[in-house]
């Protein structure tokens, strides 16, 4: 039986060796490309607004201050302050006339709007003209431009009480020059604050 068992042992080390020899180290395939991926189609739907910010947290302990309203800042004005940037918006007239037209009317009206926001406030309406004619007719010239402008006022609700005239004439101004345009300046009912 020994001798059966040694050419079993030296086929098997044989078969062993030859399927060693036989056998090859694996070869490293290389990686596969990563698939391409198509970009996604156009949205035909618009992205809808981003949502608004959240409000701001406000302690309650805090007092919040509240944007002041564009009429309260004129109330909380000085009279030069008011007079020197006013709020209301001269009326012109044309020449030798004292007489309203449309757009003066539309004016007064808005002046009209102006003085019933604010029911203390006291005005006076001056009249002026320009430099040609005497200083005589002028003076009656600017007094009923400005009894027109008072008359008008009146007529739309604001009380007589509220509205002085006086009329300067020729003798202030507003627009130094000798021709048309500075004579069609100097043609006006002037609004001043004078009391509030």
């Amino acid at each position: 039986m020994r001798t059966l068992a040694l050419p079993v042992v030296v086929v098997l080390v044989l078969a062993l060796v030859a399927g060693c020899a036989r056998r090859q180290p694996p070869i490293a395939s290389p990686r596969p490309a990563p698939p391409t991926i198509a970009p996604p189609p156009a949205r035909t739907v618009p992205d809808p607004p981003p949502p608004p910010p959240p409000p701001a947290r406000v302690e309650e302990s805090v007092p919040v201050p509240s944007e002041p309203l564009a009429e309260d800042t004129i109330a909380n004005r000085s009279l030069d302050d008011l007079n020197r940037d006013s709020p209301f918006k001269p009326v012109f007239f044309a020449l030798d006339s004292a007489e309203l037209d449309d757009a003066g009317r539309a004016v007064a009206t808005a002046n009209a709007q102006l003085l019933r926001k604010y029911p203390t406030w006291v005005i006076t309406v001056e009249g002026h003209c320009d430099e040609r004619g005497t200083a005589e007719y002028n003076l009656a010239l600017g007094e009923r431009r400005a009894v027109a402008v008072k008359t008008y006022l009146v007529s739309l609700g604001i009380s007589p009480d509220r509205i002085r005239t006086v009329s300067y004439g020729k003798e202030f101004p507003f627009d130094p020059g000798h021709d048309e345009a500075a004579w069609a300046q100097n043609r006006r009912a002037h609004f001043v604050i004078t009391s509030k």
